[in-house]
This record gives structure tokens, sequence and C-alpha cells, in this order.
């Protein structure tokens, strides 16, 4: 005997309206991922191709462009020399509780929504210390309340992480959730932190944020370059950024020296290179050399005049501040 639901209890919901709440899987997830389904009964797949039929749109009617539930944004950073995009999905918080709710402990998540989302990286890069080669990658998250594994898979196009297989994971890293105080309402991956040679991958929603550092070999390919082009007979020489390479990556400073020396002999009046002579032989540790460089680099900013002459003004201020 069919027994009557009790006062307490929640009558089942319809196949109709399952499929009405989930219309917008529905109706843009692949048609590989609709058939065959075992589990849905013929009636049920009856009912989802006459519910996608209602939502679709009419190659003869009106094109109507509804706003995505989940629009999709695509983040391009150059870290170093290495290019990096990511493209995903971005769902909002809308009331829900996102970790340990919606998306539930213990299950790899796409780290977005509808297709998974993708990562690029043009060079070879290391994440949290691993080394993974050049190329595209599924982004996932096995999602834990202490720590998550953060997961690059070697199949970049698959929607959602239904068909997520763990063999093809190339690379799995540890990482802990940090609790933030304000609320993320929509789900933001950002690359922030950025360095010549290392960057962090962040991704943050409701109140969380979970964090990987990557980086990158600069100094092995720009070196041999740089040495290549200070030993032709090009007459246009970088002499000020190659300076400044070799010294904020503690290369030759002798060599920076002699570039900054260069460049300054070429433009005489360029106080703010006279500026960054004084920090490179502040470095190599010849306090006196570096005092009266900063010297004449603040006696020349002082003829200058707008907010270059405070700018270098204050700045050789502070070397012989740290000087005295």
């Amino acid at each position: 005997m069919r027994r009557k639901p009790s006062f307490k209890e929640k009558p089942a919901p319809t196949t109709l309206q399952i499929l009405l709440e989930n219309r917008e899987h529905l109706t843009s997830m692949p048609a590989t991922m609709l058939i065959p389904l075992p589990r849905l009964s013929m009636s049920l797949l009856a009912m989802t191709a006459l519910t996608a039929g209602l939502f679709a749109q009419t190659p003869s009617g009106p094109k109507v462009d509804f706003p995505a539930p989940s629009p999709t944004a695509t983040l391009k950073q150059r870290v170093g020399l290495t290019d990096i995009e990511v493209t995903y999905s971005r769902p909002g918080v809308k009331g829900r509780t996102i970790f340990g709710g919606l998306e539930r402990w213990g299950e790899v998540w796409r780290a977005g929504a509808n297709s998974a989302t993708k990562v690029t990286f043009s060079t070879p890069v290391k994440i949290n210390g691993n080394a993974i080669p050049a190329g595209t990658y599924g982004l996932f998250a096995l999602l834990g309340q202490d720590e998550w594994k953060v997961i690059f898979n070697k199949v970049p196009d698959q929607w959602g992480a239904y068909k997520y297989d763990a063999k093809d994971d190339v690379l799995r890293v540890s990482a802990k959730p940090v609790q933030l105080a304000n609320l993320i309402e929509t789900f933001t991956i950002d690359l922030n932190d950025l360095r010549d040679e290392s960057a962090t991958l962040s991704l943050s929603w409701e109140k969380t944020r979970v964090s990987v550092k990557l980086e990158v070999d600069v100094t092995s390919t720009l070196v041999p370059q740089i040495e290549a082009v200070m030993a032709s007979d090009e007459s246009k020489k970088p002499y000020v950024p190659a300076a400044m390479f070799y010294y904020e990556h503690n290369l030759d400073l002798k060599k920076a020296v002699a570039w900054m020396d260069a460049a300054i002999a070429a433009q005489p009046d360029a106080f703010y290179f006279v500026y960054r002579k004084a920090l490179i032989l502040e470095k190599m540790g010849d306090k006196a050399g570096a005092k009266a460089t900063a010297q004449a680099s603040l006696d020349a900013a002082s003829k200058a005049s707008g907010a270059i002459k405070d700018e270098y003004t204050a700045l050789n201020q502070a070397i012989l501040a740290r000087l005295h």
C-alpha cells in the first residue's frame, strides 16, 4: 500500500520541478552528457527533451540574449617571460552555503562553474616548488576543511568534473584555505604578488581563499641574451634595464656599474640614472662611492622642477640617510 506523507514530511519534487530548477545545466550541457543516462527513466528523458525545447531559441523567432548566471572570464598575465591565461566561469554565492554545502568536502570541484577551468602556461613553471611543463591544463580542487589539493589535469576540455579522472592528473599540490573577514560574492581567480620570477595564484569565494605559489625561470633565459647584445656591435644597447636586472637578481654587479656608466655617459643630465648607479654601489658595499653618487644625483635633481624633482630628492635623501 502506498504510504501517505506525514505532516512533517516534505513531498518529493516532481520530475518537472527538477528539470525546471536545473534548466541552466540542461540547456547548456553538451549532448554527450545527456545520453545515455542509465539512471533516468524513459519518461524523464522525454520530459528532458520537452523542457529543453521550452527554453531553446526557435530558429524563426527573435533572438533574446539572456545574462549568464555564471559569466565567463579570461585572466591574462605575464609573469617574467611567461604568459599565463586562465579561462573560467564565475558563479555567485547568492545566499547559499558554498564550501561544505553546495560544494561538498572530500569531492573534486571544477574551480568555477559550467566547463572546467583552464589554465595555460607558455613556459615550464613550478607550482609550490613542483615542476610542470608548458601547456594547457584543467584546474580542479579536492576540497577539505583544513587542506585543499589544487589539481592540474591534462584534460582541459571537459564539462564540470563529471568526467574527471585522477589518472590524468599531471600535478597535485597542497594548499591551506584561509578564512576571510568579508564575503567574496563572485568566485574570483587572480594572480598577485608579481615578481620577475614568481607570482601567487589565488582562488577566492564566499569567505575562503586558497593560494599556490608560481615560479618561472627568467635568469637562465635572459642572461645569455643580455650578454650577447652587450658583446655585439649594436649601437643602441639596453644599458639601464640590463644593469637593473643584474642588480635586482644579484648577478655581476661590476658589469651593472659599467653598463650604468655607459648610460650616464650617453645622457649626462639623467640624474635618475645616477641615482640607480648609487643603488648598485650600495649593494656592492661601496659606501663612499654610493654616498658620493647619491649626492651628485641629489644636486642635479635640485635643478629640475615639478614632481620628478620631489621624487628624486626624496629617493637620494633616503640613500644618504641609510649610509649616514
